[in-house]
């Protein structure tokens, strides 16, 4: 399993809407999509981790879908037979090391890591406790996510990339308009929530976004 870092699609909210956004994020070439919907209860998300997963499955089977901070229900859905292939963790979630004895070899663990000292902490792990990738924010103000920071900013971008070898993803209020931007930075992709959730054609968005970055660093 290679994922393909240059998007990844972030879900919002529950529902017909956001199964249809996230499979339109898929068709579109999102290598993740990672589910997250903090207001609901553990049964409730497990059920839309599994819609997600067979919708996303059915429509581009190249994309991966993980769950955002709940080891748990990522876990209830594999029982399932749905094909959720790791989580996205929280600085004081669920310890990376556990989450994979739990998911099993060659489960995909994501950490947020938006502050240098964090990426830094996250480069010194080794074995088990290393993370695939670090998702680093708020690249502005995201009003879907208050996460206690001042903005990385471009310039921030850079110097996270230089303080690790993991793959570095910018989150938080990431707009098509930035991607160029931020492809120069030396992050290995972006995290999308609102662009892609409120689009009217948000297949065509995300093919967008992938050419500009694929324009950008050719």
């Amino acid at each position: 399993m290679t994922p393909d870092w240059r998007l990844q699609f972030v879900t919002s909210g529950s529902g017909d809407r956001t199964v249809a956004a996230a499979v339109a994020a898929a068709r579109g070439g999102a290598g993740i999509v990672q589910v997250r919907a903090k207001e609901l209860l553990g049964g409730e998300l497990l059920e839309l981790v599994c819609r997600v997963a067979d919708a996303v499955a059915a429509a581009a089977p190249s994309s991966l879908v993980t769950v955002n901070d709940r080891v748990d229900v990522a876990v209830a859905a594999r029982r399932r037979g749905a094909r959720v292939h790791g989580v996205h963790l929280g600085q004081a979630d669920f310890p990376v090391d556990e989450a994979r004895w739990l998911l099993g070899e060659g489960a995909l663990v994501g950490l947020t890591a938006g502050t240098l000292d964090f990426a830094r902490e996250a480069e010194s792990r080794v074995g088990a406790g290393r993370p695939d990738y670090l998702g680093a924010g708020p690249f502005r103000p995201t009003p879907t996510k208050d996460v206690g920071r001042p903005p990385v900013g471009l310039a921030g971008y850079r110097d996270l990339v230089a303080a690790t070898s993991l793959p570095v993803v910018a989150i938080g209020d990431v707009r098509r308009g930035d991607v160029a931007d931020l492809a120069t930075t030396g992050v290995a992709g972006v995290a999308m929530v609102r662009e892609v959730m409120e689009a009217t054609d948000a297949e065509g968005l995300v093919c967008e976004c992938l050419a500009t970055w694929d324009g950008t660093r050719s």
